[in-house]
């Protein structure tokens, strides 16, 4: 594949998409320039980033790494980019912000040494229909409203309300194919090289190999399952097969779920 046809391959994405924000995040600057912006802390140091297809992601398949930044503070900020709303993103968050904090847990710690980790959750749609650009998730005592620091921030952005401000200019990018904007250098400057320069357009092509392949293997384990069960199904209906017998070959979920179907076809 010629370098113009790896480029026609990536000019259709745009920073809110999930496979271009995980190449674009893997790198410091853009990071600590999105988190300065977002945490409204012009201080802010981000000293190491780990994306989801990182050799270095400790985490796990089963929490989303979009970019998981390493403060100078030593506090931890998990930023995932999310565009689809059929999720409790509430619950997500929850999920993911516990992962990580036990996999950093060694088994002797004390509580008091649980790490401070922020989550970024960035949305293209407005999460708690209010008309903010941003929402900050406190823990608080109820009866007397005050805010109980537990280590765990979460913060809600997202890119559709327009409100003027640097936040909300700066979300704005996350939707545009091409991004040009003097306020945002990292990010103007990483685009540009993902989509329009060798070594960033081979970079986006890679990754988008590595999900090809996983998506791929995964639907023919999901299709191996399904020949499966109707096996499983078939040795029932036909040869009236034990369950002894029939997971001497397969797997016990795959029975249940045969069984359910069964039970389910014969009402």
């Amino acid at each position: 594949m010629t370098l113009e046809e790896k480029k026609e391959q990536v000019k259709n994405f745009r920073p809110i998409d999930d496979t271009f924000f995980e190449v674009l995040a893997d790198d410091i600057g853009v990071c600590q320039e999105m988190l300065r912006i977002i945490l409204e802390d012009e201080k802010l140091i981000v000293k190491d980033v780990i994306v989801q297809s990182s050799e270095r992601n400790l985490y796990g398949r089963s929490v989303r790494l979009d970019a998981l930044c390493i403060l100078g503070n030593r506090k931890k900020c998990n930023v995932e980019v999310q565009r689809s709303n059929k999720d409790h993103h509430l619950k997500r968050v929850r999920f993911n912000a516990s992962v990580i904090t036990v996999r950093d847990s060694q088994t002797d710690d004390k509580f008091e040494e649980t790490i401070d980790l922020i989550v970024v959750y960035i949305s293209e749609f407005d999460i708690f229909k209010r008309g903010r650009v941003i929402y900050h998730v406190d823990s608080v005592i109820r009866e007397t409203q005050e805010k109980v620091d537990d280590g765990l921030e979460r913060v809600f952005v997202n890119t559709a309300v327009k409100d003027g401000t640097t936040i909300s200019e700066y979300m704005d990018c996350f939707l545009q194919k091409e991004v040009d904007n003097a306020k945002f250098p990292k990010l103007t400057n990483r685009v540009h090289y993902l989509k329009h320069e060798e070594g960033g357009v081979n970079a986006m092509c890679e990754v988008m190999e590595q999900y090809s392949k996983k998506a791929y293997k995964q639907g023919e384990e999901a299709g191996q399952r399904q020949a499966n069960i109707a096996a499983i199904k078939n040795m029932i209906i036909r040869f009236q097969a034990t369950k002894k017998v029939i997971l001497e070959d397969y797997t016990e979920s795959e029975y249940n779920t045969a069984i359910a179907e069964l039970q389910s076809e014969s009402r």
